[in-house]
């Protein structure tokens, strides 16, 4: 479940990067807070308290209803960071599986 997660995360992120309806970003940052936090229940559940952070933070970030004002070009640097750090800790897990 959480890859699928990550990988809809990501994809919904990569397309804000596109000019979109200002609707479409409103649901983006609902949907990414409601995966997010999902993500971090799992994670705290999986007893790793790091990523669980982590991902509390980025719900918190991506939160839509007080609003964090970062201005367009700084939203699409975060999106491309967040998207390209969601799909390197799916490629991450999926090797540490391979070793064990």
């Amino acid at each position: 479940m959480d890859r699928v997660i990550k990988i809809f995360l990501a994809v919904l992120l990569l397309i804000c990067l596109a000019k979109m309806p200002y609707g479409f970003y409103q649901i983006v940052r609902f949907l990414a807070m409601a995966g997010f936090a999902l993500l971090a229940y799992e994670s705290w559940k999986n007893e790793n308290k790091m990523e669980a952070i982590i991902f509390i933070s980025l719900a918190v970030l991506f939160q839509p209803l007080m609003k964090i004002s970062l201005g367009r070009e700084i939203w699409n640097i975060v999106d491309v960071i967040v998207a390209s750090g969601l799909l390197i800790s799916l490629l991450a897990n999926k090797n540490f599986r391979n070793e064990k």
